[in-house]
């Protein structure tokens, strides 16, 4: 009774602007401000039929255009799949599902991942102009050593054709990761290493996070998620993904597809059909929210990595290549920070 009375006499509190809104300073700053461009992407491992490298050239150029001086890409760093493992307790598969184990790597170049990744800094502080082959071995074997199996790719890449092979302390099992054979593109390697490699960059730079991801919260938190999905009827941007995505055939159908996922429109209905829809879940535990929670906070976590990527480089122009869903809560989030201006993609794209 006296819980019910103090329920019911809870005062309602009014709701406040915040007294700072970083978007109002945006000229308060010296100097040009960073440019950064969102792609929205599918996982082009998960397309329908595996898809030919080639039909993405005519992408690749259109942003080779943009020119960024940056570029992260949508995967984790040996940094946080370390912490991911020590606490597998309170991130339930996280681990299992996007990292890969280090034992190998570590047993035969004697480094763990922290000390690789401190190599690698300590590398590219003094990395030369003109860097020769057996440099840039051993730097693909120090960021696959630290867990960044893109920025080793980028190395590769950068390598003449002729001095694409083991040595250095890259051994054979080293370039088995690196070249990927009978696996289906990946867009941080096919776009983000390919396109740093073209423009002459050194790495690039792994923003995804799932620190976020919680132990399962068992069927009820599921099949509340699948019931808020099944209780209205099926999106049409959800029908028009499977067409475009049952259709790429040639390099136009490609950036047509990518153009179509970077409408602020598409964008708006994606955004509405998952989260949206789940935000309206129905059940006493708020089980939608839940969701809705995981999603912003695994989003705020990823514009954080992002920023910091270009943090020593605050006027440069910055490519985030992202699964398409996280568009929209990026171009939101980055754009809230004073020295961000936000690209808009179909310029790019067109």
């Amino acid at each position: 009774m006296i819980a019910a009375f103090l329920a019911f006499a809870a005062p309602a509190f009014a709701t406040a602007a915040p007294a700072f809104d970083p978007r109002r300073h945006k000229q308060g700053i010296r100097g040009r401000p960073a440019e950064v461009l969102v792609l929205g992407s599918p996982h082009l491992s998960q397309l329908p039929e595996k898809l030919d490298p080639d039909l993405l050239e005519p992408l690749l150029t259109r942003l080779a255009g943009f020119r960024p001086d940056v570029i992260t890409v949508e995967g984790l760093s040996g940094e946080e799949c370390d912490l991911l493992l020590r606490f597998k307790a309170q991130h339930g598969t996280a681990w299992d599902d996007y990292c890969w184990p280090t034992a190998d790597i570590e047993s035969a170049t004697g480094m763990t991942t922290s000390l690789a990744a401190a190599e690698v800094d300590k590398t590219l502080a003094s990395w030369p102009k003109d860097p020769g082959p057996a440099q840039r071995r051993r730097l693909a074997m120090l960021f696959l050593a630290a867990g960044d199996r893109a920025s080793a790719t980028v190395q590769w890449l950068r390598l003449p054709k002729a001095e694409r092979h083991a040595g250095d302390g890259l051994n054979e099992a080293m370039v088995d990761i690196i070249l990927r054979k009978g696996k289906a593109p990946n867009e941080n390697y096919a776009i983000g290493s390919a396109l740093a490699a073209r423009l002459g960059l050194d790495r690039v730079y792994l923003a995804d996070d799932h620190v976020a991801d919680m132990p399962d919260a068992g069927p009820d938190y599921g099949e509340a998620i699948q019931r808020a999905w099944r209780a209205m009827p099926t999106p049409a941007v959800s029908a028009e993904t499977k067409q475009h995505e049952a259709n790429i055939r040639t390099p136009a159908d490609l950036i047509d597809y990518y153009r179509w996922l970077n409408m602020p429109a598409t964008q708006r209905a994606v955004i509405a059909a998952d989260m949206g829809r789940a935000a309206l879940e129905p059940s006493a535990q708020h089980y939608g929210r839940q969701y809705l929670s995981w999603w912003e906070s695994r989003n705020l976590r990823m514009a954080a990595n992002i920023r910091s990527a270009f943090g020593s480089k605050p006027d440069a122009r910055v490519l985030v290549i992202v699964g398409s869903t996280h568009k929209g809560y990026l171009d939101a989030y980055l754009n809230m920070m004073q020295d961000v201006r936000i690209v808009d993609a179909m310029q790019v794209l067109r």
